[in-house]
């Protein structure tokens, strides 16, 4: 298995900037288009994010086909990185806000870290990476503890959804890292052709052809959380992976709860508790204390 090579400032700040911003929109989409149902909505994500990246594909005349063992890390992306954690969120988005999604998926570097531990010889815990991890799922609490009491206003199911997303992104996060010297742009493009299919075929199977009756009154912010939100970060973060590795390409977080918080503070009026700020910074913290140890971050 290669290693990533060291990045380069310019390429990891305007990766880790195009990624963030753009699927921290993604939040806002969701938002606008919260009347569809959650697999309708995967469904519509997946196909018209394939149908961008097959465009992309066909104009520069390359095969999009999967070749060898592309079939398997295509259907392993879609499941984990793709329909799974897209009908999560927009579920998570029909019981909380969407500030508070975004802190909550922002833990996925923790768990990544912990995978990490497990899959690779040179990325295991050290007392300090513990602390950091430590540290971040106490802010994991503060976000989500008051959704163990009845009376608190916070949804358990939103929440553990959430939680759910995020463990999704990083075990897809460290799967990327094993698919050899894989063309990013070929991964996002099976993942989004392995992501549409399947959440087209549950949302038919499972609720009906009446699961996309709404798609027409919202076919704007599909098509933005479709190509915008999905399409184009995820060809970034694919070439992110690649070059930068797993941990470092996980450090999209700490700028993607900034962005969806501003966009769902200017766009839907949400209000931010100052429980929620200490959660997130808490976690974050956790996060750096991780990101900044040694040959974690290679």
């Amino acid at each position: 298995m290669s290693k990533p090579l060291a990045p380069t400032p310019t390429f990891l700040v305007s990766h880790l900037l195009c990624c963030s911003i753009l699927w921290a929109s993604g939040f806002l989409f969701i938002k606008l288009s919260g009347a569809v149902n959650p697999f309708a909505i995967a469904a519509i994500q997946g196909l018209l994010g394939a149908l961008a990246l097959a465009f992309f594909f066909a104009v520069l005349g390359r095969n999009t086909l999967p070749q060898g063992r592309e079939w398997r890390d295509w259907l392993f992306l879609g499941t984990f990185n793709g329909w799974g954690p897209n009908v999560l969120v927009a579920y998570a988005l029909t019981q909380i806000t969407a500030a508070s999604a975004a802190m909550i998926q922002a833990s996925s570097p923790l768990i990544v870290t912990l995978l990490a531990h497990v899959m690779f010889a040179d990325e295991r815990l050290t007392a300090r990476r513990m602390l950091g991890v430590l540290v971040g799922f106490i802010g994991m609490g503060v976000l989500i503890g008051p959704a163990a009491f009845p009376d608190s206003g916070v949804s358990a199911a939103g929440a553990l959804a959430m939680v759910a997303t995020a463990a999704s992104y990083a075990i897809a996060n460290i799967y990327a890292r094993t698919v050899g010297d894989a063309d990013p742009a070929r991964l996002a493009l099976g993942q989004q052709v392995f992501s549409g299919i399947p959440a087209t075929l549950l949302a038919v199977v499972l609720i009906g052809p009446a699961a996309f009756g709404r798609v027409p009154d919202h076919l704007g912010p599909l098509l933005a959380l479709g190509v915008l939100a999905t399409a184009i970060p995820t060809v970034f973060f694919m070439r992110l992976i690649r070059g930068a590795g797993p941990t470092r390409a996980a450090m999209v977080v700490y700028l993607q709860p900034v962005w969806a918080t501003g966009l769902a503070i200017l766009f839907l009026g949400e209000h931010v508790s100052l429980r929620e700020v200490l959660g997130a910074v808490v976690v974050l913290a956790g996060v750096a204390i991780v990101s900044s140890t040694g040959r974690l971050e290679r």
